[in-house]
């Protein structure tokens, strides 16, 4: 019955929202971390592809038919490598690398406000069930 309870929220969805925010903000903070390292090619994380395949997968109820799929409750450690993906160059970038500093801060500043809001709206579900379970909605 609880199982039921919560698949007819959006935890399933703003949880899996969740990992790959937290995922792209490690790879924004490795960018960083590497601006002064010759050569090194910053990287993206390839968000909506990554949540789609998590989400769609357990919506429409397909099975894996190749081992590349995603399995569901996979952790965000298992899938992040499918999607990370190296930067094909920013001309913008200093002449070490392809790292751009103010993208970077600003891509990091956007996922921030993205995790804070998903997170806010997960704690809100939770009051409301919390609510509905002490009889107060």
């Amino acid at each position: 019955m609880i199982p039921s309870i919560f698949d007819k929220t959006n935890i399933p969805f703003l949880g899996k929202a969740l990992d790959a925010y937290s995922l792209r903000h490690e790879v924004v903070s490795d960018n960083l971390a590497n601006i002064g390292t010759p050569g090194y090619k910053s990287k993206r994380v390839r968000f909506e592809e990554m949540l789609g395949d998590s989400l769609g997968t357990k919506l429409i109820g397909l099975s894996r038919t190749n081992e590349n799929h995603l399995l569901i409750g996979k952790t965000k450690d298992d899938i992040s490598a499918q999607y990370i993906e190296q930067n094909t160059g920013d001309p913008r970038a200093s002449g070490m690398n392809d790292v751009n500093l103010d993208h970077e801060m600003a891509e990091l500043a956007k996922n921030q406000i993205r995790f804070k809001f998903s997170s806010q709206m997960i704690a809100n579900i939770f009051k409301g069930l919390n609510k509905s379970i002490k009889g107060e909605v």
